[in-house]
């Protein structure tokens, strides 16, 4: 079982990556664009990467406009599909 602890932190870092990529999770998962399973799935995906402290890093640099996820992200296809949806209204 994961430590509160370490959910939290990987819960903040799908957030922000996906606020690096212009997406707000929120606003998805009020349009139904993302159900809180789907959401669930990608944070335990998130926490057994073993890249945690570059991604926060690569947070912490990103400054292009909605960049792509970084090629060792556990989630990238989900960011890319959940931002295409996005953007098409689906």
């Amino acid at each position: 079982m994961q430590s509160h602890d370490k959910i939290r932190k990987h819960a903040d870092l799908v957030d922000r990556m996906a606020g690096a990529m212009g997406l707000d999770l929120e606003e998805e998962a009020m349009s139904g664009r993302l159900d809180m399973e789907e959401l669930t799935d990608v944070v335990l995906s998130c926490t057994s990467c073993s890249a945690s402290e570059a991604c926060n890093d690569w947070l912490a640099e990103a400054r292009a406009e909605e960049p792509l996820p970084p090629v060792y992200c556990r989630n990238s296809a989900f960011f890319r599909v959940l931002r295409a949806t996005s953007r098409s209204g689906a």
